[in-house]
């Protein structure tokens, strides 16, 4: 058992006051007034920083007095209208005046939209310690290998059942099923109350490679009494129980026992329960596995190392010795269920990688959900699969995927278990958060204690009532884009959006100092908005309509010319212009050389 206790920071009240006072020399009161809520003493408060609004981006704070614990730190993939974003992750201005009053960060399992953002935002927050159990350290440390410049974490090993005391809040944990091993629920005791965290949770009754989640203990929690519950809500929509893993495994089996090809299986690298799946099914028919995917071949390497994934000697060969061994004994475990562009499964489909294609005898199987919004991208993808393999096996045709959150069943028995006096939703789009609330309320919450929270929201409660706060957390966009982080700013994304969309249109004028007069004919380069060899009518009235704007301002005119004021008057006019002539916009940058 862990004892771990860290001094709170204490001041008197006349401190407080002073450092008040501080504050507002150096701030403007409305910054004051936004940022920093006003001071209450014995409230818990309640902050989502990401994961209440969408599935991905988790961050949750929770914070008594002095004191704050922050639950997980994930990052967000990018919408469809951020190109050439890489990810999202949570705007931390909130904390950053507040970082030494952290007193540590938890991290419930290890998946990116949960702990994914830990190179990024560790350092601006002072590097505070981290508190998980070994798998998730061990993939948090091998994504730090990609950050070497960067402090190394500072992360405590725990286990189920491990006790912290971080400041005021004791931190206790429970065991939960999710689709990757070490998954873990928490407790913190404040003297407000207890809250319960659920993280990502499912109620397996017959898991693979883990026991069942904690339901004894979940009901001792509530028996104790429990002021919050703060609980997942990714498939609120979704009536039932999830289905067992050990559904999923006989139905993998049935697949193994037709295929008389290869079988190429694709699914997310973190889900290890599904690799292993396969590892045992391969070996079971005498088969050889091949891993292929930068990111399941970490998450295999760590899990191995760690005692997570047992594999025989023998059964992971290369992509290079796929050829010494006849089809009907390989297997190929790889990314790309998601029809996502460059992974594995696309490359191989489309005959681009380096060693695979796909033969008429293979067995494809789907083996995840699809994540909203990939759609259109998994169908193409399958269309393709169609056309040239034996058989493709996907989950709404067969149970060969079980999902890692619980449906709502499963939802009403971890809030009939915890017995909570408010209900909050997370990890969900709004519609699921207000579903999840709806099934709250039947379960037997008084509406009037359920809050739904959305990103940025500060919460505060005691054991009498709940409310929302007037003041709100920043929570902006924070993107990542190659290097740079938070240095794209919506007007950059814009401007981006402008381009993808319209094009650019490019004006060079040469202008004459002395006469004001253009010496040639203006240049014009078009990038994705017109076709210039089919287009020579409009350029030839693009042209005239340059010269005569530039020679309106500059023959004749005061001198010096404003050259700034005649780059503004052609990217408004000739946009103007080629919008009435196309109806298209698009981004029109001028330039005006002085000779």
């Amino acid at each position: 058992m862990i004892q771990r206790r860290i001094a709170p920071h204490r001041r008197s009240a006349a401190m407080h006051g002073d450092t008040r006072t501080a504050h507002r020399r150096r701030f403007p009161k409305a910054f004051f007034q936004k940022i920093i809520p006003s001071f209450q003493r014995g409230q818990l408060k309640f902050i989502p920083l990401g994961g209440c609004g969408e599935v991905m981006r988790s961050m949750y704070i929770y914070e008594y007095e002095d004191d704050i614990v922050i639950i997980d730190m994930g990052l967000q993939f990018p919408q469809e209208d951020m190109p050439g974003i890489d990810f999202l992750i949570p705007n931390v201005e909130y904390l950053k005046p507040r970082k030494k009053n952290i007193r540590g960060i938890i991290i419930t399992h290890g998946h990116y939209d949960h702990m994914g953002a830990i190179p990024y935002l560790l350092d601006p927050l002072g590097n505070p310690p981290i508190y998980t159990l070994a798998l998730t350290r061990g993939m948090i440390l091998k994504k730090q290998d990609d950050f070497p410049h960067l402090p190394r974490p500072k992360i405590e090993v725990v286990t189920t059942e491990s006790r912290l005391k971080l400041g005021q809040i004791d931190v206790e944990f429970f065991h939960v099923n999710h689709n990757i091993p070490d998954s873990m629920g928490i407790v913190l005791k404040t003297p407000a109350g207890t809250a319960v965290h659920t993280g990502d949770f499912k109620f397996d009754h017959h898991p693979v490679n883990e026991r069942p989640a904690d339901i004894p203990r979940l009901s001792a929690i509530g028996k104790s009494g429990v002021l919050l519950l703060v609980s997942e809500s990714t498939d609120a929509e979704m009536p039932g129980h999830q289905i067992s893993e050990s559904d999923v495994q006989r139905s993998l089996e049935e697949i193994f026992k037709e295929a008389r090809g290869r079988i190429i299986a694709a699914t997310f690298s973190s889900l290890l329960t599904r690799i292993q799946q396969l590892i045992w099914l391969t070996e079971k028919y005498d088969r050889k596995i091949i891993i292929e995917g930068h990111s399941m071949k970490q998450t295999v390497e760590i899990s191995r190392e760690l005692g997570y994934l047992k594999i025989k000697k023998g059964t992971l060969i290369t992509a290079k010795d796929i050829d010494r061994f006849p089809d009907g004994r390989i297997v190929i475990a790889c990314t790309g269920a998601q029809g996502e562009d460059h992974a594995v499964l696309m490359r191989i489909a489309n005959s681009e990688h380096k060693t695979i294609a796909i033969k008429p005898t293979d067995s494809i199987i789907f083996s995840s959900s699809v994540i909203p919004g990939n759609e259109a991208t998994v169908q193409r993808l399958k269309d393709v699969l169609y056309k040239k393999a034996a058989k493709v096996y996907h989950y709404a045709s067969m149970d060969i995927h079980a999902g890692g959150h619980a449906k709502r069943d499963e939802l009403a028995q971890m809030i009939q278990l915890v017995k909570p006096k408010f209900f909050i939703p997370i990890h969900g789009n709004y519609f699921m958060l207000k579903l999840h609330a709806e099934l709250a309320e039947e379960t037997g919450i008084p509406r009037q204690n359920i809050m739904i929270a959305e990103d940025g929201d500060i919460i505060a409660m005691n054991r009498e009532e709940i409310k929302k706060l007037k003041e709100k957390a920043p929570v902006d966009y924070v993107m990542v884009d190659g290097l740079g982080v938070g240095d794209i700013k919506e007007v950059v994304l814009r401007d981006r959006q402008h381009l993808a969309e319209d094009g650019i249109f490019v004006i060079i004028a040469i202008v004459d100092a002395k006469t004001g007069k253009m010496r040639t004919s203006p240049d014009i380069i078009s990038r994705g908005f017109i076709y210039l060899k089919e287009s020579q009518h409009l350029l030839k009235e693009v042209r005239l309509k340059t010269k005569t704007i530039v020679e309106e301002i500059t023959v004749g005119g005061s001198h010096p010319i404003n050259w700034t004021y005649i780059k503004d008057e052609l990217r408004e006019k000739i946009g103007q212009f080629l919008f009435t002539k196309t109806q298209r916009r698009p981004m029109v940058l001028p330039v005006v050389i002085e000779v």
